[in-house]
């Protein structure tokens, strides 16, 4: 038969389909998420997901450690404190948990990038993201507490802040107290594009920020919704975020290629605890191969447009990457 195209030629072998491959990563392009508990010793396994741990402050830097030697050299650190109250107060204060992590990490490893989750849910008794009026979540007065927050990480040493919480003008409200206090080169990375999801459940056991009440559709966004994403973005863009944020990732793939087709921005997207937690749970049914679903997961949130990704799997991605399976 007279051919001219003959796609298959370039998938012919492994070398020829890796030197044609259209989307690339690095191990640089992963984040590792680490949850720290104030009063633990040791670590303690995660049992809303499965291979994660709780870290103690004696054993942070063994979290570190293996991400540095899968080549993964940037973490998002979540804290679970000893203390809670209606207004977070355990979050900003000087010797909070992550404060203390970050001190941590610093002393022993000065070159590992940290990010640090700037939210209220973890710390209020309530478990919603900011001060509450009544029934509901007082935007402008919880700017106020996420600036203590943002600014008190830096000052313990956090390379970068990134927060989660969902309240309009949080950004620029951070990015002001951070200026002000003399913080003007620490980034933000803005989850600009936050959907009220069901996939946050594992995360929420983990990190023990479930709310008490309600739920929080009033603040983070519709699901139903693709050019709201657009409008948040560009007001976190506007606003003075340094990267933008897509989460969760594999249920909002279209609006990582939204974003990635309307701002020049760095673009980060989060494969959140139920996308891991489901990998996990079918991989232990024997139903999928874990390794494979793991890489064609990661591959297509890139493929959609992310530069860089929050995942429970970064360690093991990285070794994907190195080995060639993907990247």
């Amino acid at each position: 038969m007279e051919m001219v195209n003959r796609p298959r030629r370039l998938r012919s072998c492994d070398t020829v389909r890796r030197l044609c491959r259209e989307t690339r990563m690095s191990p640089d392009s992963f984040i590792y998420p680490i949850f720290v508990e104030e009063g633990l010793s040791g670590k303690t396994p995660i049992e809303s997901l499965p291979g994660q741990y709780h870290w103690g402050l004696d054993c942070l830097c063994e979290a570190v450690k293996e991400c540095l030697d899968a080549g993964v050299r940037s973490c998002i650190l979540f804290g679970l404190p000893l203390h809670k109250d209606s207004v977070g107060t355990s979050a900003w204060v000087e010797n909070g948990i992550i404060q203390e992590a970050i001190r941590t990490i610093k002393a022993a490893y000065p070159d590992f990038y940290v990010i640090t989750d700037v939210c209220m849910c973890e710390y209020t008794d309530h478990g919603h993201c900011g001060a509450l009026c009544g029934h509901t979540v007082d935007n402008d007065a919880t700017l106020e507490l996420l600036a203590k927050v943002a600014v008190s990480h830096a000052r313990a040493g956090a390379d970068m802040v990134a927060p989660s919480d969902m309240m309009d003008g949080r950004v620029g409200y951070i990015r002001d107290a951070l200026d002000e206090k003399g913080f003007k080169d620490v980034p933000i990375m803005a989850y600009s594009a936050k959907y009220a999801s069901a996939f946050y459940g594992p995360f929420r056991a983990a990190a023990g920020s479930a709310p008490s009440f309600g739920d929080r559709r009033g603040y983070q966004m519709d699901m139903h919704n693709r050019r709201e994403a657009l409008y948040e973005t560009e007001l976190d863009i506007e606003e003075g975020a340094d990267i933008i944020m897509v989460k969760p990732a594999l249920s909002y793939l279209d609006i990582i290629r939204d974003c990635r087709e309307a701002f020049d921005k760095p673009l980060c997207a989060y494969s959140v605890s139920g996308e891991y937690a489901m990998i996990k749970a079918a991989a232990a049914a024997g139903l999928i191969d874990e390794y494979r679903v793991m890489c064609e997961s990661a591959v297509s949130i890139f493929r959609a447009g992310a530069g860089m990704l929050i995942s429970y799997y970064a360690k093991e991605l990285a070794g994907a990457v190195r080995k060639g399976d993907i990247g």
